[in-house]
């Protein structure tokens, strides 16, 4: 019933995404993280309490998760275990952000397509933490296939795998981790304090996912017919190519598929941080890039699923 549970709520992702009405528990953890982000900062002011401010934020906001999510997948079971059965698919089905990350990127593709630049940098500030206000088309390109390269380990991969650890709890105060980096984990100095340990935490916990996603994209770049020899070579080759210990795994990889060069450098938050070049560029990046990332992205999420299908099946069984 695991496994079944898993294949249902990828193919409910797929199919529905993220729509923007429903209960979702990462709007929740986002709630609590402004709530508590917002107490600590009015009692520390400081750097050295700042960070440790931002230790128990993130000790607060991941525990608070982790053991509600147990809670509530354990009171349903109790009531009923096929009810059990349902609220864990629910879970599963929020934790994964392939269908939404697709969309995302659909439609600043469209935009593009249709010549708007104004419309494609207002939605690609949807997904992205730089200023887009200033970017060119090809720079827009670069930046959306950077954004699914790289999401394709904290919006799929990770979570998979982290459900494969510990089942959806562990999967959910995960995706806490991750949300909780994404909100305050920056080096600018509004957050550099406050975020410290949030952004060090999903190093970690985004460590080994990240290179399984170097050979689960290299694996989708075969399955596409893309350079899949230069996907696993630049791969490793630039896995290091970033400020981050994990993000060059993946884009390196995609950028290695596609024959293209990604990163450089970019404005957040109003700074500009130099940034080192990713890949090679054999060519100029182009508009069909982002379907190819997108598909890409499908692709190897799809193999990671039945990766670690396989291994809690030999571990443990259906």
């Amino acid at each position: 019933m695991t496994l079944a549970a898993w294949m249902v709520a990828f193919l409910l992702d797929s199919w529905l995404g993220d729509p923007p009405h429903w209960p979702h528990p990462v709007r929740w953890i986002g709630n609590l993280t402004t709530l508590l982000q917002r107490a600590i900062r009015a009692r520390c002011h400081s750097e050295r309490a700042l960070k440790w401010g931002g230790a128990l934020l993130w000790l607060a906001v991941v525990g608070i998760t982790g053991f509600t999510s147990w809670g509530f997948l354990w009171l349903m079971t109790q009531i009923n275990p096929w009810l059990g059965w349902l609220a864990q698919v629910w879970m599963i089905y929020t934790l994964l952000a392939g269908r939404c990350l697709s969309d995302a990127a659909f439609l600043v593709y469209e935009a593009l397509q249709q010549g708007s630049l104004a419309q494609s940098r207002e939605k690609l500030s949807w997904i992205v933490g730089r200023d887009t206000s200033q970017l060119e088309k090809p720079q827009i390109t670069r930046a959306v296939v950077e954004t699914v390269a790289e999401n394709s380990v904290d919006g799929v991969i990770a979570p998979l795998f982290f459900l494969l650890l510990g089942g959806a709890p562990l999967a959910m105060a995960y995706k806490a981790v991750n949300t909780l980096d994404s909100m305050v984990g920056y080096k600018t100095p509004k957050y550099r304090a406050i975020g410290y340990v949030s952004a060090r935490m999903d190093d970690v916990a985004n460590w080994l996912p990240a290179r399984l996603s170097w050979l689960l994209l290299t694996a989708a770049a075969w399955w596409i017919r893309a350079d899949y020899r230069q996907a696993l070579r630049i791969g490793w080759r630039d896995r290091y190519q970033h400020s981050s210990p994990n993000c060059a795994w993946s884009e390196a990889t995609v950028a290695g598929a596609l024959g293209i060069r990604l990163g450089g450098p970019n404005n957040y938050f109003g700074e500009r941080l130099e940034k080192p070049w990713i890949g090679d560029e054999r060519r100029e990046v182009a508009l069909s890039d982002i379907p190819r990332s997108i598909q890409l992205m499908r692709i190897a999420s799809f193999l990671a699923l039945l990766l670690f299908a396989l291994i809690h099946l030999l571990l443990v069984g259906i």
